[in-house]
């Protein structure tokens, strides 16, 4: 006798349609959350003053606030991917979110120096977690063939922040309140959790056993690092290089034991693949020549060109509005062209615009200096998403974890080597024309510019070494399938 009918079941099609859709909406969600963590280390700079006066405190006193913050992403990101996988990926991102926001309001009511460097430490525990972590939820919800898509929306938070992050700062500080800098991602914060938990799949933890020395180890040697690079022209150059020295000596060590341990809090194994090595490499150059140009460009319009603010942030919205405007294209670039040639190619591009920056002069129409930021917008956004796409593109799922952190690690590192870049150049420029130390001209920031264009043409040395069929799998693209077959059947015919 047949039993009662049960429930119709929920078809294959419709399962995979659901699903496809839930990822769409991870990659908006993620980069959101990312584009809060960025955006609060640099929309901080413009309100120093004003928070140094309600602590009653001089403005450099806040700088112990401002390296927290940097050194506890620099800590903590690579304990990340182990977290991550002991807890889960959903639970530790929606976690991270939540501390994330409640150390934001214990930043807005802070009223000394040594309870908002607290809250910034605090702070800095939950963007340490959220960017890798993020990061690693859409790399395990997104199929191959939209990962393109994905990883362009993941990488605008990076370069964009740096950009609105200053006069941001400066509306909110001016218009309301410092505290306002923090208290404005309550609701963003609540938001993102609710969507997160909403929207992001749960996964069971894996119980592996916690590397305590690679901790210490990798913790010493990102903070050392860090910390030297963001303190070049702040520090006597003797005390800079001696803790660059000792980090380097602790990366160096964490690195021997990392690849010795049996169960190495950041997996290491990724390093091996030559797409993800050619990202760590080439994609390095190229995003801390990227990442100077917020640095340098405020100050050649400010101090160089002797533009107002209002007018120096004016002409720096266009270089977003080209980061953005790349975004549609960069799918349909990578499968028509591949990731060789879009690099190449692309990689040529980005370096003749530092050149077109170094041209810049005073007698340079506004209306110029607007497109030749535009057009070095849209070259920079997809040398930053092509990379960030390939460096994913052959890692498989059991090594993933690792990647995203060392990937999350290596990036945070090349964001205080471009400000650390864009500094020795001027520096640089100025010792060759034998005026080190006096006020900045225009010749200076020319000079300067075509150092960070060098720096940028280191990329193009990797790019060139790649595979016609690097990241095919991503791309979707192959110059020998023109009637629908793929690399192997098309050498087998060729053959």
């Amino acid at each position: 006798m047949q039993g009662p009918a049960g429930p119709p079941s929920v078809s294959a099609e419709s399962r995979s349609a659901a699903e496809l859709t839930r990822a769409c909406w991870v990659a908006p969600l993620v980069a959101g959350a990312l584009f809060m963590e960025n955006l609060d280390g640099t929309v901080i700079t413009t309100a120093i003053p004003d928070m140094a006066r309600a602590f009653g405190v001089a403005p450099v006193e806040l700088a112990s606030g401002v390296s927290a913050y940097l050194l506890t992403l620099a800590v903590f990101i690579p304990i990340s991917g182990w977290v991550a996988d002991r807890l889960g990926p959903r639970s530790v991102f929606a976690t991270a979110i939540a501390i994330f926001t409640s150390a934001s309001v214990l930043c807005g009511f802070s009223n000394s120096v040594l309870q908002f460097t607290a809250a910034r430490v605090l702070q800095g525990i939950g963007g340490a977690m959220m960017v890798p972590v993020g990061r690693l939820v859409v790399l395990r919800s997104t199929p191959k063939s939209g990962l393109v898509r994905a990883i362009a929306t993941l990488t605008w938070p990076g370069l964009v922040a740096p950009i609105l992050g200053p006069p941001v700062g400066g509306v909110i500080t001016t218009w309301w309140s410092w505290r306002w800098i923090f208290f404005i991602n309550v609701p963003l914060g609540l938001v993102a959790l609710a969507l997160t938990l909403a929207i992001v799949r749960g996964s069971s933890g894996e119980h592996r056993p916690f590397d305590a020395l690679g901790f210490v180890l990798a913790g010493a040697g990102c903070s050392g690092l860090m910390y030297a690079v963001e303190e070049v022209g702040h520090v006597p150059i003797e005390r800079a290089l001696v803790i660059l020295g000792l980090g380097s000596a602790a990366m160096a060590w964490a690195i021997v034991h990392l690849r010795r341990t049996p169960h190495p809090l950041v997996d290491l194994s990724a390093v091996h693949i030559p797409t993800f090595k050619a990202t760590l490499r080439g994609g390095s150059f190229s995003a801390i020549a990227v990442l100077s140009a917020p640095f340098l460009l405020p100050l050649l319009f400010q101090v160089g060109l002797a533009l107002t603010p209002v007018a120096s942030g004016s002409l720096l919205l266009f270089l977003f509005a080209g980061n953005l405007a790349m975004k549609p294209s960069t799918t349909w670039l990578m499968r028509r062209y591949g990731f060789r040639s879009v690099l190449v190619v692309n990689g040529v591009l980005v370096v003749a615009g530092f050149i077109a920056c170094a041209l810049l002069g005073a007698g340079t129409p506004h209306a110029v200096i607007a497109a030749v930021l535009f057009v070095s917008g849209l070259f920079r956004s997809m040398q930053f998403t092509a990379f960030s796409t390939l460096g994913f593109a052959d890692v498989p799922p059991a090594q993933m974890s690792g990647a995203s952190t060392l990937f999350s690690a290596v990036r945070q590192m090349n964001g205080g080597l471009g400000v650390a870049l864009g500094a020795v150049a001027l520096e640089t420029a100025q010792a060759v024309r034998g005026h080190l130390g006096a006020r900045l001209e225009v010749v200076d920031f020319r000079i300067a510019f075509v150092i960070v264009a060098a720096v940028a043409a280191l990329a193009l040395l990797e790019s060139w070494c790649l595979s016609d069929e690097a990241g095919v799998a991503v791309s979707g693209h192959d110059r020998a399938r023109r009637g629908g077959m793929g690399p192997r059947e098309s050498r087998a015919r060729r053959e």
